[in-house]
């Protein structure tokens, strides 16, 4: 008597620990099928975090903001240089968020006006910050 009763306890102990890893497991999924929805979430997780570091906040530029303001200054700098009425290698030419900031010596008040004259026309340039400072 004492063995069919432990016996059916026993059984009784198995059915719920194979409900309990029914429930806690899913039905039929194996190891292969968590591991697979583990490395989903991680691969998700990392691409949320890759896109957020590349988004715009106040004090930094998205990396697209980065591009065009790299092509700002460069057409500037271009621009200055290839000016024949400018022959001066002393500007110096930084971009933020479209706007361009002028510094440097140039010879005379006409030479600063035309810098910023010619900077003003370059696609992007949002506004001026003209430093520059005549000798």
């Amino acid at each position: 008597m004492q063995n069919s009763a432990c016996l059916l306890f026993v059984t009784r102990q198995l059915r719920l620990n194979v409900r309990t890893c029914v429930v806690l497991y899913g039905k039929g999924e194996g190891i292969m099928a968590r591991i697979h929805r583990i490395v989903k979430f991680l691969v998700c997780i990392g691409l949320i975090t890759l896109l957020s570091g590349c988004a715009a906040t106040q004090n930094r530029e998205s990396t697209g903001e980065y591009v065009d303001d790299s092509v700002i200054t460069a057409a500037a700098k271009n621009v200055i240089f290839n000016e024949p009425s400018l022959k001066v290698f002393q500007i110096s030419v930084e971009t933020y968020q479209g706007i361009v900031k002028l510094g440097g010596s140039v010879d005379s008040q006409k030479a600063v006006d035309k810098v910023g004259e010619i900077v003003r026309k370059i696609e992007g340039v949002k506004s001026i910050k003209n430093d520059l400072i005549v000798k």
